[in-house]
């Protein structure tokens, strides 16, 4: 699951749970307030404002009704949670910019830092919050704060982090992943929360007393979303599954994908890892793995001068899974087809974009050519 940000000061009776990925923040703050909220106080221990507003006037009413339950005192003694839920006007549009909230949070902002009393708790949860506004910097500071952000699924490297995410909710539910299923399914899913536990659920039920999880049952429960197919193609085109490719191509064009995306985003990068891996297999010696982290391993103990030229992430290290998932599978070409590859990448990448040539039969013969039995 995606790593939850934690900053913890002391003995602080304000809770923050925001982030992008609205349902790790929805179950966090709900499990928190039932954690939080006073038992003795019964119904009266547990105040709930509705924060997700239509309009900027509306926001700021809910704000207002914010700082005016935070400076209640509980109606019979003891503690008060007051919770704001799920607000959505923290963010950068045009609501959230209104003078009229701005000012109301400065307002709510300026209560917080006085201190509501020892017998308020203050949790607000909210989805799409810029970082970069005043309140949201005054908020770190005095709140035990918990950020869950989606992953960029665009970005490198985030299959290693979804890979966790799965393996952790689905040893929750006690299944058990083959490492082919298990890649498949993080694929599949993209690294979206609310995928990921949809379809954990549809295999949890599916499965019943059996736990084992084949790679079969991935294709067969979980459905092929755009990404999905694109994810497919490209393991497709790793396995030398010719037919399997071509389906996909002709999936994915009739999906209404443009030609160039798909040679772009599928294609070039399968055969480029490919190529990347198989060189470094052959220069360092470094055998054939199984599942991808042994050989990331092996890629991390090279010495830099050897992996200067390998794709980055956004922080600078090597985006070293996609290699290792190549790695499985360079085996089955030659450096000579996969340079070759290449160059039918780059001349179909041409064709596309100053010929009139039917797209479907471009992007076929470069699989073909790839994948094709005269290599």
């Amino acid at each position: 699951m995606p790593k939850a940000k934690t900053k913890s000061l002391a003995p602080a009776k304000i809770y923050a749970v925001v982030g992008s990925d609205d349902v790790e923040v929805k179950h966090t703050a709900a499990e928190l307030v039932e954690k939080l909220k006073p038992a003795a106080a019964g119904e009266f221990g547990l105040e709930t404002i509705d924060g997700a507003a239509d309009n900027a006037d509306q926001a700021a009413a809910r704000i207002r009704s914010t700082i005016e339950a935070l400076r209640t005192l509980p109606f019979f003694g003891g503690e008060k949670l007051v919770w704001l839920k799920n607000a959505n006007f923290l963010g950068d549009d045009q609501k959230a910019r209104s003078a009229t909230v701005q000012a109301a949070l400065q307002e709510l902002s300026e209560t917080i830092d006085a201190g509501p009393g020892s017998e308020i708790i203050f949790l607000l949860s909210a989805i799409d919050v810029d970082k970069r506004r005043s309140f949201y910097k005054s908020l770190a500071k005095r709140a035990e704060l918990q950020i869950f952000d989606k992953l960029d699924s665009s970005r490198g490297g985030w299959e290693e982090e979804a890979t966790e995410m799965v393996q952790a909710r689905a040893k929750k539910r006690k299944l058990q992943f083959d490492d082919d299923a298990l890649e498949l399914f993080v694929l599949l899913t993209g690294g979206d929360t609310r995928e990921i536990e949809n379809e954990l659920e549809k295999i949890d039920i599916y499965l019943g007393e059996g736990r084992a999880v084949k790679v079969d049952l991935v294709r067969e429960l979980v459905p092929l979303t755009r990404e999905g197919v694109i994810f497919d193609l490209s393991n497709a085109l790793a396995g030398r599954d010719l037919k399997h490719a071509l389906d996909l191509v002709r999936q994915l064009l009739d999906q209404g994908e443009s030609a160039i995306g798909i040679l772009l985003v599928a294609v070039l990068p399968t055969v480029r890892n490919l190529l990347l891996a198989k060189d470094l297999m052959e220069r360092h010696r470094i055998p054939r793995p199984h599942v991808p982290f042994p050989f990331i391993s092996a890629i991390n103990r090279l010495p830099a001068e050897a992996t200067a030229h390998l794709p980055r992430k956004k922080d600078g290290s090597i985006n070293a899974y996609t290699l290792g998932i190549a790695a499985q599978n360079a085996h089955r070409f030659s450096a000579k087809q996969l340079i070759a590859g290449m160059t039918a990448c780059l001349a179909a990448n041409l064709q596309l974009v100053t010929t009139q040539l039917d797209h479907e039969v471009i992007l076929t013969e470069v699989v073909v050519k790839l994948l094709g039995e005269s290599n």
